[in-house]
């Protein structure tokens, strides 16, 4: 199993990071780890794990600012501003409006350098584990001396919400960086 549900709810403060659903996902990286991964490449995977952890499904953005906001950081994906400052802006206006918004990790595959992520994306805890609906994402970053370096995409989207949720927020370049 990918995701291992929380058991207690966090404390609600009235902050966006706190308004999650009761059930956090986690990332379990040893039922996702592979035998064969160096040292080195299960620290990158550690460190992609933590990464997403804490931004997609705990929405710690100030956690992620403090360990990755000096991070030199390219961003692939047009649609986003620049930078750990970039991703951090999206994902709050996601979890702005869908504050059950979490990153079911499925796969991870480790090269070198190279951390990639086979993740099932939901805005509503309902939806969790439903394959029909929210979005499959493959991410792969570039991990360079401890540092997240680059980073790109490809996003499918499962049902027609997505669909049109995708339509509606892509499109807009944001940075000036190649999609390769």
């Amino acid at each position: 199993m990918a995701w291992l549900p929380m058991a207690a709810a966090q404390a609600h403060t009235g902050d966006s990071k706190d308004k999650v659903a009761a059930d956090v996902i986690r990332i379990d990286l040893d039922a996702l780890s592979k035998a064969t991964w160096t040292a080195q490449e299960r620290e990158n995977a550690e460190l992609i794990t933590d990464f997403i952890q804490h931004i997609m499904n705990d929405h710690d953005f100030e956690w992620v600012m403090q360990k990755h906001g000096e991070d030199n950081y390219v961003q692939h994906n047009r649609n986003l501003a620049e930078g750990i400052p970039g991703v951090i802006e999206s994902v709050e206006g996601i979890v702005k409006r869908f504050p059950e918004y979490t990153y079911d990790v499925k796969k991870i595959y480790v090269d070198g350098d190279f951390v990639i992520f086979h993740s099932h994306v939901t805005m509503k805890e309902e939806d969790r584990g439903d394959e029909s609906k929210g979005l499959i994402i493959t991410d792969t970053w570039r991990v360079v001396d401890g540092e997240i370096r680059e980073h790109w995409d490809a996003i499918q989207p499962l049902d027609g919400s997505m669909r049109f949720f995708t339509l509606m927020n892509g499109g807009k370049i944001r940075n000036t960086n190649s999609i390769f």
